[in-house]
């Protein structure tokens, strides 16, 4: 009787919440330590010697064609207004509908822009049509990106550029062609990086 007792010993039911309870605790403390090694290894290479901005207080933009009748000259009229849908700003400034840098940095810079009335399927083609995008200002302009139509309706782009404070960007479409005005088929936004 006394072999049986020693082979079948189950522990207490007192003992075995006990370890559950301290293999809980172990792993809540070896969580929250990770957590806090991640932040500070994150705070200290991303922003040394200053206080860490969260990830959402980031300079980003998100616009939309402003479409307010016919086309005077080639610059492409942006707005942000998130009644308008996922357009916005934060950070960045719209100036007569281009967009102005307001933080140095290297910034992610994506633009789409699809013609209106236009079918790769028919026989008009925009060999020479273009979109360029660049810093725009009175004493200098710079070109960023330079995208042909060729034989399609839509182009889009998107690379890592450095601009500094106050740089205006503006988009140019040649030919006077008309973009189209729908959200999903033309857009334009940058995203702040690092300094």
């Amino acid at each position: 009787m006394e072999e049986e007792a020693s082979r079948c010993a189950v522990p207490s039911l007192s003992r075995a919440v006990s370890r559950r309870g301290a293999w809980v605790l172990l792993v809540l403390c070896l969580l929250t330590s990770l957590s806090c090694l991640v932040s500070y290894f994150h705070c200290n290479h991303r922003c040394p010697g200053q206080p860490c901005p969260l990830e959402s207080a980031r300079d980003a933009a998100e616009l939309q064609l402003n479409v307010t009748g016919p086309r005077q000259d080639p610059r492409l009229r942006w707005q942000a207004d998130p009644s308008l849908g996922r357009s916005f700003l934060h950070g960045p400034s719209l100036d007569d509908g281009q967009l102005r840098v307001r933080r140095d940095g290297v910034y992610h810079l994506h633009i789409q822009v699809t013609l209106a009335k236009c079918s790769s399927t028919g026989h008009v083609r925009h060999h020479d049509a273009t979109l360029a995008v660049g810093v725009c200002s009175a004493t200098h302009s710079v070109s960023l990106l330079r995208l042909g139509f060729g034989q399609g309706c839509t182009v889009a782009s998107q690379r890592l550029t450095p601009l500094a404070r106050g740089d205006v960007l503006c988009t140019n479409l040649s030919l006077q062609l008309l973009p189209s005005p729908n959200a999903d088929e033309t857009f334009f936004g940058i995203q702040w990086v690092r300094s």
